[in-house]
């Protein structure tokens, strides 16, 4: 056995919840860990996607809308996803634990499977498809790796709707998807709907029904080019004996145009089930060889086998187009279920509804030809069947009896001809009634034979009350006693803008791609209570209705205004105060003063800061002068001129000596000023002799 390599993120916690314990599985895209949701206390299935798609912000947009979407799916046939996420570099999705096995596994271990079976298995995965398509959603990559066969008999759908986000992802045109069950709209690059899901889910029952798949190739082109260009074989030729409503069914499923298929699952599961009440015990229970089936030539996506360390989980992989590593391939051998297996009695509770969804669903041409066929046996059995029983020895009564016989088939014969050929099951085209009044539509579709009922939808190029158009869709060739649907428009839907102010711009951006909004003119301004980067409005305002596709209008703060500091220097303590607060500052007085020789008192001296910007109500700091020094002049007559030169400078005056008769003894004879206080710097004249 090849034991898994060592692991980084085994025993680590992703996004502080989610603690790693061992790795299931690894893909092209994504691998898979068994993890513990510490705050729910419960095993959980975490993909942690790979480093090429994680640092991708557009796909992780767009994967995170997708597993939202698969997230709403509560469906006990669908595995659920439960969260989604990036912690750092890592991109997680966490999706339900499944214990058990696929059904891969199964058609591996036991090839084809009887009827019986095959129908048991394939209903709840219908049943979880037609559950998605009702809400819009569409799987994408339906193949037996992803139907997941729990311990205790649950069938569950993995990978549901995640397919979309890497495909959408692609910028090569590359095929996302399993290619052995690949609906021939998606080799040709045309988009995927429900009907895409119905062909892989037809050939996934060829599958199962023959124990191989319908086509075989040296490559996945190969295999691609005959989904397109080849019709699917009636299983019965790969199989013989199997009954023909199965031939039917597989072959409506995988009809190479989607329009010959299975509107959606809903229409399939009715289908399906009305089938399996018609065949009998003989036809269900028919079994081919015990070869094996064949495994999947380019599996997409792996599932731990049970018996794996990590304790037999199931788990689904991300989308991958390159081989898929195995972590674990011990097996166990998987047995075929009875009909009181847990599976079986699901199925057979699922059954309880049939009644309804046969009244619900509307006949298409494959339909129409089945109920044909019964009524005609049905017919042949009734007239085949004599009132009372036949005496012997009256050849007489026993002529007239078959007489009374002749004429009723006769009769029912003529009835059918008529019923089909001109009556209410003739043929009939339906109109094109678009743009029509809905008493102009009606008036058309009843001149044209067919009943119709009218249905509301929204539509945003048709007007309210005008026709959208009608399904069987017009052209189409359809029994008159065919319900047509009339689609009638109510105006194009309309919804509420979110609240785009208070967040940042790129959450702006986020919240208007989830409702489909389109981005519209962004401009900036300053906002004095609106940080820079944040949102301060929009237009149209939130709560009003619009289209999808709207563009909304946004304007993004810059912040508050950025203001030129004043300069107050030199000027007056009152003057410079008010400059300072008129330009929408606030103006603080150092508590200091400061004594200063060019500065008169009261003055301010210098300000911090002294230039540049502050923002509204930002503080200027002042700083008052309370004039110059004043120094005490002391008296030099009589001392000698030098010193009394030396003695002043020293004391920060300037000295000018005025000398008489040449100053020939060098003693002051007279000072001014003498004994006095006077600013520092003064000049003090000294009158020397």
């Amino acid at each position: 056995m090849q034991e898994p390599t060592q692991d980084h993120l085994i025993g680590t916690t992703v996004d502080g919840r989610y603690h790693v314990r061992s790795r299931l599985a690894r893909g092209g895209m994504s691998t898979v860990y068994l993890a513990t949701d510490q705050r729910l206390e419960r095993d959980v299935a975490l993909k942690v996607l790979h480093p090429h798609l994680a640092n991708d912000p557009t796909f992780l947009e767009r994967l995170s809308r997708e597993a939202k979407a698969a997230a709403s799916l509560s469906h006990p046939h669908i595995v659920g996803v439960l969260d989604q996420g990036e912690d750092g570099p890592i991109a997680y999705l966490v999706m339900e634990y499944v214990r058990g096995h696929t059904l891969r596994d199964t058609l591996n271990d036991q090839g084809a499977l009887p009827p019986r079976l095959a129908l048991a298995l394939i209903d709840p995965v219908i049943e979880g498809l037609a559950a998605a398509h009702n809400s819009g959603l569409i799987h994408r990559d339906i193949k037996p790796e992803n139907v997941l066969i729990a311990d205790d008999g649950r069938i569950k759908v993995g990978d549901f709707g995640l397919a979309r986000a890497v495909s959408a992802n692609t910028s090569t045109g590359a095929l996302i998807g399993t290619v052995a069950y690949l609906a021939p709209e998606l080799v040709l690059g045309q988009p995927a709907d429900a009907r895409s899901d119905i062909y892989s889910a037809g050939i996934m029952l060829y599958e199962m029904l023959t124990g191989k798949q319908p086509y075989a190739g040296d490559s996945p082109i190969q295999v691609a080019y005959q989904h397109v260009n080849a019709v699917v074989g009636r299983p019965s030729d790969a199989a013989p004996g199997l009954a023909e409503d199965l031939d039917e069914l597989v072959q409506w499923c995988t009809a190479a145009d989607a329009e010959n298929r299975p509107v959606d699952g809903t229409a399939l599961l009715a289908e399906l089930r009305h089938i399996r009440t018609t065949l009998s015990d003989e036809q269900l229970d028919h079994r081919q060889g015990p070869e094996p089936a064949a495994p999947s030539p380019a599996p997409t996506s792996v599932i731990v086998p049970p018996g794996s360390p990590a304790g037999n989980p199931t788990e689904a992989l991300a989308t991958t187009a390159s081989p898929t590593e195995f972590i674990s391939q011990q097996r166990n051998p998987t047995t075929i279920m009875a009909a009181g297996s847990p599976a079986f009695r699901q199925s057979g509770a699922s059954m309880a509804g049939l009644d309804r969804d046969e009244d619900q669903r509307q006949p298409g041409k494959r339909e129409l030809k089945r109920i044909e066929r019964q009524q005609s046996k049905d017919r042949a059995r009734a007239a085949a069947t004599p009132v009372r029983p036949l005496r012997e020895g009256n050849p007489r009564r026993r002529g007239v009896i078959w007489t009374i016989v002749i004429v009723i088939l006769a009769l029912l014969a003529a009835s059918a001809g008529w019923f089909f050929g001109m009556g209410p099951g003739s043929p009939g085209t339906v109109p094109d009634v678009k743009n029509k009044t809905v008493a102009e539509a009606q008036q058309l579709l009843r001149t044209a034979g067919f009943q119709s009922e009218p249905r509301d939808v929204f539509d945003d190029d048709i007007g309210a009350g005008l026709a959208v158009g009608t399904e069987p869709e017009s052209g189409a060739e359809v029994r008159k006693f065919q319900s047509i649907t009339l689609f009638v428009s109510k105006g194009a839907q309309l919804f509420a803008l979110p609240s785009l102010a208070g967040g940042s711009l790129a959450e702006a951006k986020t919240a208007l791609n989830t409702a489909e909004m389109a981005l519209g003119n962004v401009t900036e301004a300053f906002d004095e209570k609106v940080p820079a980067g944040v949102v301060i409005s929009q237009d149209p305002a939130q709560g009003t209705e619009v289209r999808h596709g709207t563009p909304v209008a946004m304007v993004v703060s810059k912040g508050p205004q950025p203001i030129p500091v004043p300069d107050v220097r030199g000027q007056a303590q009152d003057a410079a105060v008010k400059a300072i607060q008129d330009a929408g500052l606030k103006a603080v007085i150092a508590p200091e003063t400061v004594n200063d020789k060019t500065v008169p008192k009261g003055a301010v001296v210098s300000q911090t800061p002294a230039n540049g910007t502050l923002i509204k109500g930002e503080s200027v700091t002042l700083t008052v002068s309370k004039g110059p020094k004043m120094v005490k002049v002391p008296s030099f007559i009589g001392k000698q001129a030098k010193e009394a030169r030396q003695q002043l400078e020293a004391l920060g005056f300037d000295v000018k000596v005025n000398e008489i008769l040449g100053g020939f003894f060098g003693t002051v004879r007279d000072q001014n000023p003498v004994d006095k206080e006077v600013p520092e710097g003064s000049t003090v004249t000294l009158t020397v002799v």
